[in-house]
Order: C-alpha cells, then structure tokens, then sequence
C-alpha cells in the first residue's frame, strides 16, 4: 500500500489492521470501485481538504531531487524518464561535457503541468528572483527555474 493512501483509512502503521470484504452483487461492486478507489476521492467532503498528500520519503526526495547540486546521468535519467507517462523527449543536458548531466529540477519538470508559480520566501526583489539559497520557488510554463 503505497503511504500516501493510508491517511483516508486512518492506517498508521502501529499495528493497525485492515479487513477486506469481498463484495456479492454487481452494484455492490460498482459501488465500492467508486467508493473505495483513492485516486477518485480527492477531498474530504466534511473539511474540503485533500486526503492524500506528500509524505515521507516522496517529500524528502522531491527535496533532494530539486537541490541546486543534483545532477543526473543518462543512465539514471532513463530510469526515471521510463516511469513518467507523457514525455515525448528529453530535454537538453544542462551541461553537455565532459559527460551530458541533467539537473534534478530538469526531470521534475517533467512531471508537471504547464503551470505558472512564484512564491518568494526571501526579501523580494524588484527584478531579481533568482536567490543565493535557492529558497524562492519560480515554476515558468511547468518548468523549475529556481527552488
């Protein structure tokens, strides 16, 4: 079970336990396909908030992946690349010598939508968003440029 799933069952792992039901009739199996299936169930209609969310080692890698001294070699871009669903190619190397390298933001932008976002998390500046700590995030046409 992956771990962002478990929050809607209320499984933390402490020992807790789930007990599956098989379902009789037709109906009762539409209905818990739709009921029952995660993905489908996005917010939570009593608070309006998400019921999934990132947590653990999905954040700590989404972390690790967007430093500013993450690269990635073309082996390991491959690997990544093969389990996102719509990338029709590869972007170009962020450096291209002595051996082509991908930037961590470079494949997370792969992942994104097209998608306009600013958040500035140090003192703004007029022109300049770009930070030494790369804490402000700047997302351009579903592309990590800083963050």
């Amino acid at each position: 079970m992956n771990l962002s799933v478990t929050s809607p069952y209320n499984a933390d792992f402490d020992g807790d336990e789930m007990n599956m039901h098989v379902p009789q009739g037709y109906e009762t199996i539409a209905e818990i396909k739709e009921l029952m299936c995660v993905p489908k169930q996005m917010m939570n209609p009593q608070s309006n908030k998400p019921i999934m969310g990132i947590v653990q080692d999905s954040l700590l890698g989404a972390m690790v992946l967007t430093q500013r001294d993450t690269f990635i070699k073309l082996e390991e871009m491959m690997n990544l690349v093969m389990w996102i669903d719509d990338v029709e190619a590869l972007p170009q190397p962020a450096i291209l010598k002595p051996v082509p390298l991908w930037t961590g933001k470079q494949i997370f932008s792969l992942v994104l939508p097209k998608i306009q976002y600013v958040r500035y998390n140090e003192t703004q500046k007029a022109s300049n968003w770009a930070s030494t700590t790369d804490k402000n995030i700047v997302i351009q046409n579903g592309e990590v440029l800083c963050g």
